[in-house]
């Protein structure tokens, strides 16, 4: 298990690299100029000329692209073309929000999916799981960014019962926080849940069919104790695969969710930068996230050895 840990460490850097290289190219390919941007319209081609030198963006694209990742592969992600605040520290600032958001909503998913997944299984074609197919469907098919303005639209202008815009730390309370976040976070979890009750549900009626499930059946064993501490247990390792998947798709989501419920966290401050032209930010932060992908991808690797003693890394 340690030698595979460590080879897929060492395949994190050329998999960084590539994503620095590309984002820092993607990023340069955006019209405009963040010193006009910075300084306006109006300002003369001398002092936007003057502020170019300053920040460094005079230079070739090359010694930009070799002071970055120099500067990247000793940890300083540069400061903020923007009041030169450091760009670590505006994406520890606006971290904390994201990581609720992602892991509230992989928890209600998963309070979404399991019963619907494990029900649909118990009683294949009945109106449980068509009742579930239909929930997968729906959830899969409608756009986050649409159900979003309905739960607006319904539970904030209509009937007044979440707000609609704002963030509340944890310092003022967990009641209060997640009753702000309630809407984002249930926006955010609904395709999750439809990919992993219907992930659930056929692996379920796979592993339902096997002999040894039979067997604990002859044997007396209760029903529920089959469903959970046998048949749930070896199906759930690919829902644990495709929640590994979809933190980037979470990462990705909170671009808009944060948009459209105002909450300041890590998507809109990309969003915030890329407007800007913030080319320290969009870098720093892009890297940041996909890192923190790869080094999920890793744990869900890690954690099927655990939920399944067969499973062995070399």
């Amino acid at each position: 298990m340690a030698s595979y840990i460590g080879r897929r460490l060492l395949w994190f850097i050329p998999v960084c690299l590539l994503l620095i290289t590309f984002t820092f190219s993607l990023i340069h390919l955006v019209p405009g100029n963040p010193a006009h941007t910075i300084l306006g319209e109006e300002a003369s081609e001398q002092a936007v000329h003057l502020l170019e030198v300053k920040l460094g963006l005079d230079q070739p694209l090359s010694v930009q692209y070799v002071r970055f990742l120099s500067a990247t592969l000793q940890g300083d992600f540069g400061s903020s073309l923007y009041g030169s605040q450091p760009v670590i520290g505006l994406i520890l600032s606006r971290l904390p929000v994201t990581l609720e958001i992602a892991i509230l909503a992989i928890l209600m998913s998963l309070c979404i999916a399991l019963p619907l997944g494990i029900l649909s299984a118990k009683y294949p074609n009945s109106w449980i799981d068509h009742f579930g197919r239909f929930m997968a469907l729906a959830g899969a098919a409608v756009p986050t960014f649409w159900v979003s303005l309905i739960l607006v639209f319904v539970f904030s202008v209509t009937v007044q019962w979440f707000p609609a815009l704002g963030w509340v730390p944890l310092s003022k309370g967990l009641g209060t926080n997640l009753y702000h976040l309630i809407m984002p976070v249930f926006a955010l979890s609904l395709p999750l849940a439809a990919m992993e009750s219907r992930m659930l549900r056929g692996e379920m009626l796979e592993v339902l069919s096997q002999v040894y499930i039979q067997v604990a059946r002859a044997k007396g064993m209760r029903q529920r104790a089959v469903l959970l501490r046998h048949a749930l247990r070896n199906a759930i390792l690919p829902v644990v695969t495709v929640i590994g998947l979809q933190m980037g798709g979470l990462l990705g989501g909170a671009v808009l969710i944060e948009s459209i419920f105002s909450l300041p966290g890590m998507g809109q401050l990309v969003l915030n930068a890329i407007v800007q032209r913030d080319y320290p930010v969009v870098n720093g932060s892009v890297l940041f996230m996909g890192g923190t992908i790869l080094f999920t991808n890793l744990l869900v690797d890690v954690l099927y050895a655990f939920l399944d003693p067969r499973i062995r890394y070399s």
